[in-house]
């Protein structure tokens, strides 16, 4: 029999067996390791911020990497040491190939246990229906032991070895940025060595009984828009106030965020597609010690705004409708951006991976998930963001997958809930996925996004692919519009990276 059916068969038959689970065997796996006990127990270390628990959730993870014979390595990334990232490492039989990276955060979100129906740490295992509730079981410490219990079963039942190396990361921070996780990372030596070629980072569940497949991130920006004006007392009324230059901008941002939900609504457009302008706090007045004097009119006010925007989105059209509709000068407005990621790949490019035959991985993964029986709806923008805008800035094709169909959306979610038959089935799919990837043996150039490939005149991957100048770093800020120290290389430009390589590049062609 050959390799494929024998992964056939073992899939089929972990399904058949694991899904079939009655009540009453569930009961019972409670008292044996099983991979429902072992995301339990995942998902009872408590991760969530302001302070969590990443040592317990570390230690758990090494200790099914060492029953797997995977070599592990923490590496820290923050000056307090207190944010470690774990990676490990399957080792492929053949290293000199771009490596494979299956990537997913230990952090969650806090929760309100009050609000839920079961304690958000306890990983509740529901009889009647099969439902784990636990604050991470969608976001998204459900791949995390996907991965692992995948390769548990290429290894023990399958025999499997593959050809590239396969790492698993395990990342700090991500629910608050990624600064001192992701973002660190790829930008460290230990980064560079992984010889990286492709990534798959998590995704979201799916409402149908088709999978959800992300190429890319809407990038968030945070806007504070500040008004100035004379003060008075509160029984006038004049022109100019603080508060009326800031109620006038609000009136403008909410019918052009009206006119965004339109589209959506209309099927014109997607959530993901549309720019969302959503306020999150209004601060103004002069407080008192039973709140705030109500007889004056106050002297500033401001206002902070969430702002996400696909790919496809011109920031600098956005700036300027800021600056010209939004916080116009002539009001005696000014405003403050805060980019928190990248904007761009290291060539000036949307952050996007292609999704089509001119990148081979994403053939590769399109039939993976179809031999494990999956389908794959028409691929999408993530409204939200993940770690995976800082490995599309380097030029690394990534795709957000999690393996989830017929659930409903929870993350960040009160009573957030994944079902037993649902985990069990992705970690299937993972099977296929992992096995298909790894044992890939393309061309040696490396396949960036949007379907071009970056190649070395000597022919071999050298140093970092990533450029940290063309807006890596973190917090972007751009007063007024203007932004200190920024720079972009030019479509038809020769230049020279100083971050890392000190070669020349040309955007165009991508070719060192």
């Amino acid at each position: 029999m050959s390799n494929h059916r024998v992964l056939q068969a073992s899939v089929l038959f972990l399904s058949l067996s694991l899904l079939s689970a009655t009540p009453h065997q569930r009961e019972e796996e409670t008292t044996r390791s099983t991979p429902i006990t072992r995301f339990q127990q995942y998902l009872r270390i408590n991760t969530a911020h302001p302070t969590p628990d990443y040592s317990s959730a570390i230690s758990f993870l090494q200790s099914q990497s060492h029953s797997l014979n995977l070599t592990s390595q923490i590496l820290h990334f923050s000056p307090s040491k207190t944010k470690p990232l774990l990676l490990l490492t399957w080792p492929g039989s053949n290293p000199s190939l771009p490596s494979i990276l299956l990537n997913s955060h230990l952090d969650s979100v806090p929760a309100e246990p009050a609000k839920w129906s079961h304690p958000p740490f306890s990983a509740h295992h529901s009889p009647s229906d099969g439902k784990i509730f636990a604050r991470g079981a969608q976001d998204d410490k459900c791949i995390g032991l996907q991965y692992l219990e995948a390769i548990r079963i290429l290894k023990s039942e399958l025999g499997f070895e593959p050809i590239r190396t396969v790492h698993i990361s395990y990342v700090p921070d991500e629910e608050i940025g990624g600064f001192d996780g992701m973002m660190a990372f790829v930008e460290s030596k230990e980064f560079e060595d992984l010889n990286l070629g492709f990534m798959l980072d998590e995704g979201q569940a799916s409402v149908t009984d088709e999978y959800r497949v992300f190429y890319a991130d809407r990038s968030p920006w945070h806007v504070v828009i500040r008004a100035v004006g004379m003060p008075g007392h509160g029984s006038r009324m004049y022109d100019g106030s603080a508060m009326e230059n800031l109620m006038k901008s609000i009136e403008v941002m909410s019918r052009f965020r009206e006119n965004q939900l339109d589209l959506v609504k209309a099927g014109l457009a997607g959530f993901s597609d549309v720019v969302s302008v959503n306020p999150v706090y209004l601060k103004a007045g002069i407080p008192s010690s039973d709140g705030f004097v109500m007889n004056i009119q106050p002297s500033e006010a401001e206002a902070g705004f969430d702002i996400r925007f696909s790919p496809m989105t011109d920031p600098d059209l956005l700036k300027k409708k800021i600056a010209d509709e939004w916080a116009p000068a002539s009001r005696n407005m000014t405003f403050e951006i805060t980019e928190k990621g990248p904007l761009r790949d290291y060539l000036g490019r949307p952050l996007m991976t292609a999704t089509n035959d001119s990148n081979p991985w994403w053939s590769i993964f399109k039939e993976a998930v179809e031999e494990a029986g999956g389908k794959l709806s028409k691929p999408e923008i993530l409204a939200s963001t993940t770690d995976a805008r800082f490995i599309r800035q380097m030029g690394i094709p990534t795709l957000g997958f999690s393996p989830m169909k017929n659930t409903p959306i929870l993350l960040h979610d009160h009573n957030e809930f994944l079902k037993d038959t649902v985990y069990l089935e992705g970690i299937k799919v993972y099977v296929s996925i992992i096995k298909s990837l790894s044992s890939y043996e393309g061309p040696a150039s490396v396949q960036l996004s949007y379907g071009y490939s970056l190649k070395f005149k000597s022919g071999v991957r050298r140093g970092r692919v990533g450029h940290g100048s063309l807006g890596l770093e973190q917090g972007n800020k751009f007063v007024d519009g203007i932004k200190e120290g920024s720079s972009r290389v030019g479509p038809d430009q020769v230049k020279t990276c100083e971050t890392c390589c000190r070669r020349e590049y040309e955007p165009d062609s991508g070719v060192y």
